[in-house]
């Protein structure tokens, strides 16, 4: 009899801890409901690497009407075939018509499978996530061969170049195409040019998270120390490198524009 009691008792407080923190509410479910604004319905694509209804398509294959050359404005001169961008290395960088501030963007490329080369000099490009300006002006997350090819880690493909180490080495070999998915939160500055908000990369390698939310200290820079310089929102450009191995290659390349943070 006495166990049963305890056992009873037992039950009894076991339910009034549970019911008393609903005892101890105030108001309605509804008081911390939120009904709007209504998020804008967005129709994923057939697969994961496929734009989305609100995308911005920079390259579906069959031309570069999105695309200028970075020296001079002009029509950009990379080979277009079998759906594939090639690199011109003689005709020099090329980036969007368009500018951007922060949004989140989807590349895929691919190193030759009769790469050449070492170190730097093998499959070298890059795409800066915002181009402030001619020849390498800008914020660069790197693109080379790293599948078995020895380099300064702040150098190899993943790595914000100079700035930022990837978590890990993510490289399909040669031959196989790799993809890039790029948060890019562009640094946001005052009217004297000093900076507001610094700008930040999450990036994933064949998808695998390779930078989190990485705070940047300026452009990028081969010698010397990162800084910022002001501007606006900016293109999208793509590094004809100068190291002797044959051409890289892209497709499927689009954007999403995002709101300022």
């Amino acid at each position: 009899m006495q166990i049963s009691t305890a056992a009873t008792f037992c039950s009894a407080a076991i339910v009034a801890l549970s019911v008393w923190p609903l005892a101890q509410q105030r108001g309605r479910p509804q008081d911390t409901e939120v009904w709007e604004p209504v998020p804008a319905v967005v129709t994923p694509g057939a697969t994961d690497s496929a734009p989305p209804s609100d995308a911005i398509v920079l390259f579906d294959g069959t031309n570069l009407d999105q695309w200028v050359s970075t020296a001079d404005k002009s029509a950009a001169q990379w080979t277009v075939a079998n759906g594939v961008l090639t690199v011109n290395k003689r005709a020099g960088n090329i980036e969007t018509k368009r500018s951007f501030t922060s949004y989140q963007l989807h590349m895929e490329w691919r190193i030759p499978g009769n790469i050449t080369g070492a170190d730097q000099a093998r499959g070298n490009s890059g795409v800066f996530l915002a181009s402030t300006g001619r020849g390498d002006a800008g914020y660069e997350l790197q693109i080379l061969d790293s599948y078995n090819n020895k380099t300064y880690v702040n150098g190899q493909a993943g790595s914000l170049y100079k700035q930022a180490i990837p978590l890990v080495n993510a490289m399909r070999k040669p031959g196989e195409w790799q993809t890039y998915d790029v948060v890019w939160i562009a640094p946001r500055f005052n009217d004297d040019g000093s900076v507001r908000t610094r700008a930040y990369v999450t990036a994933f390698h064949n998808g695998v998270l390779i930078q989190h939310h990485v705070e940047l200290k300026g452009e990028t820079l081969y010698i010397g120390t990162p800084a910022y310089k002001k501007y606006d929102a900016a293109p999208i450009k793509l590094q004809a490198h100068g190291d002797p191995s044959p051409a890289i290659s892209f497709r499927n390349i689009w954007v999403r524009e995002l709101p300022p943070s």
